[in-house]
């Protein structure tokens, strides 16, 4: 029976190319919906949900379990070989996670694996460069002295660039070798961290040298709310890079696609929270929402802005951080009357609220997306985005 593994390696032997693919995946699901075809038991090459391929099945489930154990013993071994040599036990565990990803990765493409592997070994190699760091600029003597931070300005830019960057570098080299999607989640973090430093470090500089003064108590609202610019500025840029991935991947069957889903993870946040406070009006320093109808408009406005840019490019994993967010700070303080009046406690609404848009979207996710995306966005941009399959 023809399967989408099937067809992803036809277009890699160039058998037949990417919109030949497409024509074939429409017509299986075509017949899917002809109801002559019942009772045939036949299973179309793809689905109409979102497929994460994050688990390739129970033998991927058995060999992660099996990799897990390895290393737990691996890491017992060479601390009782090694002791507190630190460094040299994580380059180790590095190279062997390396050795093991060529194996497991290249050679079988276990998808649940090969992301435990690629996390172990990037987690390992920033523990490196982390340890050179910390020896280097001897910051245990901070425990004792914290004001020797601020003699650390000199050197903590190229040190912290070299942190997050060497992150970065590694990153891109394990994902061009293994190519597991993971990989771009970690490069986001770490050039988002790395933009976050200098733009403290930007900061740091105007005060020290006279260019920028320190705030008063009554600006300090102010400052931290420009400060939300940094991090709406990095989730848009990762956003956007996401939806590049989609727009090229419309079919959503290579390894860019699986790029996409996790940069719509890391970017959610970044775009909601700065977001929520700039909309809203929220004190971000005692972290409550001004009371009043703006706030709840405004609230209401952006939960609906991120529905609809979630279903206009279908994916759900930019709306579950969103929802999980709202739901968790924005809808308590909306909530709040009706749970004072009612008696029933603010997280049992919550839930209630929350869980209905879950099992709503779950259940009905193409066909909320034909409702609303097709009638309000022109077909030419229509073409160009994930097909919507009803």
């Amino acid at each position: 029976m023809l399967t989408q593994t099937h067809l992803d390696t036809a277009v890699k032997r160039g058998i037949i190319n990417t919109a030949q693919q497409a024509d074939l995946i429409s017509l299986a699901l075509e017949s899917e919906d002809d109801p002559s075809n019942e009772g045939t038991g036949e299973t179309p090459v793809a689905g109409a949900d979102e497929d994460l391929r994050l688990v390739g099945g129970g033998n991927d489930l058995f060999v992660t379990v099996g990799i897990l154990m390895l290393f737990s013993g691996v890491g017992f071994v060479l601390q009782t070989w090694l002791g507190n040599n630190q460094m040299i036990r994580a380059a180790l565990m590095a190279v062997l996670l390396w050795l093991v990803a060529e194996f497991v990765t290249r050679q079988f493409r276990m998808k649940l694996s090969s992301t435990v592997l690629g996390l172990g070994f990037l987690g390992y190699t920033s523990a490196i460069i982390g340890l050179y760091i910390w020896d280097v600029l001897d910051l245990a003597k901070l425990a004792d002295n914290p004001q020797l931070a601020f003699g650390l300005r000199p050197t903590i830019g190229s040190y912290g660039s070299a942190f997050f960057g060497g992150i970065a570098v590694i990153s891109v080299l394990y994902f061009w070798r293994f190519r597991v999607p993971i990989m771009s989640a970690a490069i986001a973090i770490s050039l988002t961290g790395l933009a976050f430093l200098w733009t403290f470090l930007y900061f740091y500089d105007g005060v020290t040298d006279g260019r920028v003064q320190l705030p008063t108590i009554e600006q300090i609202p102010l400052i931290l709310e420009r400060a939300l610019m940094m991090p709406l500025i990095c989730g848009i840029i990762v956003f956007c890079t996401a939806v590049y991935f989609d727009l090229r991947d419309r079919e959503r069957s290579t390894v860019w696609s699986d790029c996409a889903f996790w940069l719509h993870v890391i970017s959610a946040p970044l775009l909601v929270h700065p977001l929520f406070i700039l909309a809203t009006g929220q004190d971000v320093v005692l972290g409550k929402i001004e009371p009043g109808m703006t706030a709840s408009i405004m609230l209401g406005l952006l939960i609906s802005v991120f529905v609809y840019v979630a279903l206009a490019i279908d994916r759900r994993s930019l709306l579950i951080p969103t929802l999980a967010y709202f739901g968790s700070l924005g809808v308590y303080y909306m909530i709040e009357t009706t749970a004072n009046s009612t008696g029933l406690p603010p997280l049992a609404l919550i839930l209630l609220v929350i869980g209905l848009l879950v099992i709503m979207f779950g259940a009905g996710w193409q066909r909320i997306r034909a409702l609303i995306v097709r009638p309000t966005l022109p077909t030419s941009l229509i073409n160009k985005l994930p097909p919507i399959r009803v």
